[in-house]
């Protein structure tokens, strides 16, 4: 077979797969222009509603959250309004949802359900907040203090103390990894806690007793 009939016959296999594969490329293609279609709906649309929807029922959980001391009725909801579960696990995705998870972490933790609470803090994500973000982290700590997991709860602490320098979360969370490290009896961990409170936060209230604690920490360091 000469070379023209080769590329003749090449030619003709080329023209006869995008014959008869025709219909198929054109349904990919058409399929690639719905799902960017679909996608653009998605992001600028629906979630768009659904953020809407969800902060219009949020904020009646807030009001229940405020007005009932156990918060029940912010978790479960009543009278045909949606409780906290019920918007963090219907409208994910949304800022309403990532605050419900993190009210929820504090609801469960003052109810003692420290699992449920470690559960609902682990979906909450970073919103650049300086108060909510080290706070979620210092909660966690909370949790897994209360469940003795001590290197956990540092671990929490560490990060929520560092998440977002400031006087009034920094130095609560130093103190309570100064506790978590005597429990553990890391004294002299627990004594660096202490003395970063009174160098670098010395106006905060945590600062006002400091001393003691680092006396203390540093007399058993030894």
């Amino acid at each position: 077979m000469s070379t023209t009939e080769k590329e003749t016959n090449v030619a003709a296999k080329k023209g006869s797969f995008l014959q008869e594969n025709s219909k198929s490329l054109l349904f990919i293609a058409g399929a690639i222009v719905i799902l960017i279609g679909i996608y653009i709906w998605y992001q600028n649309v629906y979630l768009t509603n659904r953020a809407e929807e969800a902060s219009a029922k949020m904020y009646k959980a807030e009001q229940f959250l405020g007005a009932d001391s156990l918060a029940n009725k912010a978790i479960n909801g009543e009278g045909g309004y949606p409780g906290l579960e019920t918007i963090a696990d219907e409208y994910a995705n949304t800022k309403s949802a990532n605050l419900a998870n993190l009210y929820l972490g504090g609801i469960y933790l003052r109810k003692g359900e420290y699992k449920k609470a470690i559960e609902s803090l682990g979906k909450y994500s970073d919103t650049g907040s300086p108060v909510a973000d080290p706070l979620a982290l210092g909660l966690l700590g909370d949790a897994y203090s209360e469940l003795k997991d001590y290197k956990q709860a540092a671990t929490y602490y560490k990060k929520a103390a560092d998440k977002a320098s400031n006087k009034f979360t920094s130095p609560m969370f130093l103190k309570k990894l100064g506790l978590v490290y005597e429990a553990q009896k890391s004294f002299k961990d627990a004594a660096v806690s202490y003395n970063k409170i009174k160098a670098q936060y010395p106006e905060s209230q945590e600062a006002t007793m400091i001393d003691e604690y680092i006396a203390r920490a540093e007399a058993q360091d030894k």
